[in-house]
């Protein structure tokens, strides 16, 4: 998608989904978290970890482009809050956070048999959210590797130059 016109159409269309996903899920997760009990699945919780990974991804990706790195873990968790209580799934996000909710006895756990449906559902918000952010921003890949946190153990050093 090319042009600005473009561009802005497309982030105007997401932010209205966003705002459409938030009203509606958190009525849908008001009717979940009431219900008790781990979940099996569904389409709802299906589409909240699409919705959930595909905002996550963006919100990241929209820090980094806007050179303010350091305030990403808050604008995660921030999010993370959030999305918690506008996602029928209280919006795992991530595979790591679907596997250690899958062996927790809490309100907001699954049952571990659930947990690779979940991932499937995760992966397809993340490729949706890469494709929106190549079609956002045409300078996508030259940002990217900002997001990359320097550690010694990773092998990836900060160079000055």
């Amino acid at each position: 998608m090319s042009g600005s016109i473009g561009r802005r159409a497309l982030a105007e269309t997401i932010g209205t989904a966003f705002l459409v996903v938030a009203v509606i899920g958190s009525g849908i997760a008001a009717s979940r978290l009431s219900a008790g009990g781990p979940w099996i699945g569904g389409g709802g919780l299906w589409l909240g970890e699409v919705v959930a990974t595909f905002g996550l991804a963006l919100v990241v990706f929209g820090v980094l482009r806007s050179g303010s790195v350091g305030v990403t873990p808050f604008a995660v968790g921030a999010y993370v809050s959030a999305a918690y209580s506008f996602t029928s799934s209280t919006s795992f996000a991530n595979p790591a956070v679907t596997v250690s909710r899958g062996l927790s006895n809490t309100f907001a756990g699954i049952r571990p048999s659930s947990a690779p449906l979940f991932v499937v559902f995760q992966l397809v918000g993340a490729a949706m959210a890469a494709g929106a952010i190549g079609a956002l921003y045409a300078d996508a890949r030259k940002i990217a590797p900002q997001g990359v946190v320097p550690h010694k153990e990773n092998g990836v050093h900060e160079t000055s130059t």
